[in-house]
Order: C-alpha cells, then structure tokens, then sequence
C-alpha cells in the first residue's frame, strides 16, 4: 500500500481527495495536515511514501515544504504538487526539488483517478527510488503542456534565476521590504522593487501597507 499524506488547507479539497484516494486499490490514507508546518513534522516522522501538496498554504508555501524536506529529510518521499498555482516560476521551482508530478486545479475526478493511477502503475515503489534525479527543463516543459499551465514569461529586463533569488530573500514567516530584499540579494532597491511586483503579480508574493506616523505608507511583502 502507498502510504499518503495530503496536505492541502482546504477542509472540503482534502475530504474530496481522500474519498478519492479511498476508492483507488493500492493507496492509504495516513493523515491529512492543513499547514507547511505540521506537513514537515508528519513528514519527519517518516513512514510516508507520497505526499499530496497544494502550494498555497496559510504560513508557507508547498515550494518550501518541497526543498526543507529534500534538505533536512533522506527518505525517499515522492510529492504531487496538487494546486492551482500555475504559473512557470512555481512549476519550475516544484520540479527542481524532485517532483513526481504536477495536477493543476480545477480537475475532474477521472483526471485524479489518471494521474495516481498512473503513478501507482509505474511499478516502482518510492522506497527503490532513494536519489530521484531532479526534472530537466524538458521535464518542467512537458508538465506545464500536460496541465495546460499559460507560458508567463518574465516582463523585458527580468530574468527567472534573479526573480528566484528575490523571492528566496522574502522571509518565510514575516513580511519584508524592497529595501531589505535589495540588500539580502545586492541588488538596487529599484530593481528589487521591479521582481517583488511582478511576484505578487504571479502569485508567488503577496503585498500589504504599513502605516507610519507621517509619509507615504511603506510596501511590505510575504509569503502566500
């Protein structure tokens, strides 16, 4: 039996998957977690072999989930990216911390029933795949055609590893400013300013005021 954790914060999403998972032969349900955290501290645990994961989280995102598991766990672990977030940037951040696949919502339930179908077929159990090699851009490619996902390409003048490297200076639990993100990355607060919009404009980002005694309010931005 494929040991399965879902992660999605959702309550009415997770029940949906887990009558899913509940009707496929082959998998079992061990525990559903609404939060990045309580993901990582089930996972440590150990004794799960898949993991169903939204990226959008209340504290942090799946991405992080996906990269402190590869850095702080040797279990083989395979992970599901199950969200709506659709965007390149996401997909490719997913697939660079090993993913097995990447189902973007909304999906029928004979798309879900494919998909784990698919995965439980390949005959392998997660436990033989102890180094999964990371995706290749051709990988990351073919899973953005297979989920429809729209080319967002980066506005003229921004590139994807810089774009990577400002949104990896927002700290995970607090809000940050341009200016303290500019001096995290050694960028200009301007050019910092430039990323961190259009993140918050593809969803990786999200944006808030806050309010001096006197001046303009100040743009802070977090972690969704």
């Amino acid at each position: 039996m494929i040991r399965t954790l879902i992660v999605e914060d959702d309550p009415a999403v997770a029940r949906m998957h887990q009558r899913a998972l509940e009707r496929l032969p082959g998998f079992v349900v061990v525990g559903t977690v609404d939060t990045g955290a309580a993901a990582l501290d089930r996972l440590l645990d150990g004794g799960i072999d898949l993991v169903l994961l939204d990226i959008h989280l209340p504290d942090f995102s799946g991405v992080e989930v996906l990269h402190r598991l590869r850095r702080l766990s040797d279990e083989a672990v395979d992970v599901i990216v199950v969200s709506s977030a659709n965007d390149g940037i996401t997909v490719s951040q997913a697939a660079s911390a090993r993913i097995a696949d990447y189902l973007v919502k909304p999906f029928s339930r004979a798309v879900f029933e494919q998909k784990l179908g698919s995965y439980r077929d390949a005959g392998r159990s997660p436990r033989e795949r102890i180094d999964p090699a990371p995706l290749g851009q051709e990988d990351v490619n073919a899973l953005v055609e297979a989920g429809r996902i729209p080319d967002r390409r980066l506005p003229k003048g921004l590139s994807a590893s810089t774009a990577r490297l400002v949104e990896s200076a927002v700290p995970v639990e607090q809000a940050a400013s341009a200016s303290e993100v500019a001096s995290t990355c050694g960028l200009s607060r301007i050019t910092a300013r430039r990323y961190l919009d259009h993140l918050v404009r593809t969803g990786n980002l999200q944006s808030e005021h806050r309010y001096g005694q006197r001046g303009r309010p100040e743009i802070l931005y977090r972690r969704r």
